[in-house]
């Protein structure tokens, strides 16, 4: 039995929206500034098309805003955007726009050495409430200063990350997380009132934080633009030499969580403000396997057709492998968040996104195993996937999804016919993971492996002509173990020439009709 959806509304939706492409994640900020990494995001951007990027570390020491010197005997702080002004015009120039988040604590202004990740992030608060207020009007200031008010307003602020883990905020201390909040806002809103800020980042597990978050920022009439949390579904680390194994939770689970903040601020003064989903994906860990397989991508289909009715955006964690929380990757495959490896081979997930690129705003129809949509053109688009069984059982083949779909008209005639162009990933389709297994797993593929890898990541397609009866089209789909599936579907205009035997594809060999019903030619 299928695990129901929690919280979609009973009518479907005229439009689909674009919550599952409003941002995405990134390794830390200066990562940005690595030729595979805009490479990557390049492609990224070409072929699906985020509207917004988040990641941590804008802070961190490896980007070098903060700079504390002594001169003449007394402290200064010079505040420095080399590093930031490189990154975010590569980011602009791809079209896409940053999703701030404010942190880590910079060493020289930090209260502790405490730090997080193989990258050494600073989880402390400020030892200097005043030089972080400072920090973070110079940051804010010198955005709107090179890019402009009326773009970095269309840039959501997010204060810190994840505070109510301990390996992120020290001793996940909620009173010195509020009190970093009211600096944060009280200051990013007096370099602009209308810039977006907005927390608190929180990760799966802790339910009344963002239920105290809220009275605290209402008792203290703090600003507030947006509401964000996490969601993922892994259980505990199994830890295996460089990787990690975990159980995991249905689907489902994912879209319970998207719906969590609207329903624990249900009649409440923050009830209306948007929701975003800052971080998601199935496992926490940048090492378990289960993220290069097409398990995921069947996985998570039903979260990218159902999560816009429940949070504004939710933002898949990440779009590239070049990434460094536990070190460096130690082979090409090596379970990292990415829709992308390393040199840009493309994981079954990064075609259920290029699916989703690809199909209409209007919603037709959708369903446990499908979603079905149209565009101002009148191509009508089906995204379709087998059902995952999370408990490991035996695997099963063969799952059927029936559609009718509705083809409309062009110049005015009614289609006879219709065509259909069918994209497929699944264990045995456009599966470079399956591919890189099969190659004896290499940690440093040559260029001529990688090149049979990008050839194997890309999905197997196939075509047909489809009569329509009724305007409408039957299908009968049987889809592969964790296969996801997206179908094109346009009306057919017949431009043949009428005039008939140099139409006639029983003589592509030369051979006259005599010939072709198996007589000797003259």
């Amino acid at each position: 039995m299928r695990d129901p959806v929690p919280d979609v509304p009973d009518e479907t939706p005229n439009r689909l929206t674009d919550a599952w492409r409003f941002c995405v994640g990134t390794g830390r900020f200066d990562l940005a500034l690595r030729r595979d990494y805009q490479e990557s995001l390049a492609l990224v951007q070409r072929e699906i098309g985020f509207r917004h990027i988040r990641g941590h570390g804008l802070l961190s020491d490896g980007v070098g805003v903060h700079r504390p010197y002594e001169y003449r005997g007394t402290r200064h702080v010079r505040h420095v955007f080399t590093y930031v002004d490189q990154v975010i015009d590569a980011y602009l120039g791809l079209g896409i726009k940053p999703f701030v988040e404010l942190g880590f604590m910079p060493s020289g202004l930090a209260s502790g050495d405490q730090t997080v990740f193989w990258w050494r992030g600073n989880i402390t608060p400020p030892r200097d409430w005043q030089e972080w207020a400072a920090l973070v009007r110079a940051t804010v200031t010198h955005l709107v200063d090179r890019y402009g008010l009326e773009q970095v307003r269309t840039w959501p602020i997010e204060v810190w990350n994840e505070p109510n883990l301990k390996e992120f905020w020290l001793d996940a201390d909620r009173d010195a997380y509020h009190r970093l909040y009211e600096v944060t806002a009280n200051t990013v809103k007096d370099v602009d009132a209308s810039l977006q800020v907005g927390g608190p980042a929180i990760s799966p597990g802790s339910d009344d934080w963002l239920v105290r978050f809220a009275d605290f920022v209402v008792e203290r009439s703090l600003p507030i633009d947006f509401v964000s949390r996490h969601a993922y579904t892994s259980g505990p680390a199994q830890h295996v030499p460089f990787g990690v194994h975990q159980t995991l939770a249905p689907p489902s689970r994912l879209l319970e969580q998207f719906a969590t903040p609207r329903r624990q601020l249900r009649g409440g003064p923050l009830a209306d403000l948007p929701v975003h989903i800052t971080e998601f994906n199935s496992s926490y860990r940048p090492d378990n396997p289960i993220h290069d397989t097409a398990f995921h991508a069947a996985y998570l289909a039903p979260v990218l057709a159902a999560g816009g009715d429940l949070a504004d955006s939710f933002s898949y964690w990440t779009f590239c492998d070049v990434f460094e929380e536990a070190g460096v990757p130690t082979s090409l495959f090596h379970g990292g968040f990415g829709l992308l490896t390393h040199r840009q081979i493309k994981k079954p997930t990064y075609h259920l996104y290029a699916f989703m690129a690809r199909m209409g705003e209007e919603i037709l129809a959708r369903g446990p195993d499908h979603l079905v949509t149209r565009d101002d053109s009148g191509r009508v688009t089906a995204l379709a996937w087998a059902p995952v069984d999370v408990t490991g059982g035996p695997p099963v083949d063969g799952h059927n999804v029936r559609l009718s779909i509705p083809v409309g008209s062009l110049s005015g005639s009614r289609p006879g016919r219709a065509f259909l162009l069918r994209s497929s990933v699944s264990e045995e389709k456009g599966n470079a993971w399956r591919a890189w297994c099969e190659m004896g797993r290499p940690a440093s593929p040559r260029p001529r492996q990688l090149d049979a890898l990008r050839e194997a990541a890309e999905p197997v397609r196939s075509h047909r002509s489809l009569p329509v009866e009724g305007g409408r089209v039957g299908l009968d789909i049987t889809l592969d173990r964790h296969e996801v599936t997206l179908l094109e579907i346009t009306p057919v205009v017949d431009e043949t020439p009428p005039w008939g035997d140099g139409w006639d594809d029983g003589r592509l060999l030369g051979l006259d009709a005599l010939a072709s019903n198996g007589e000797a030619a003259p």
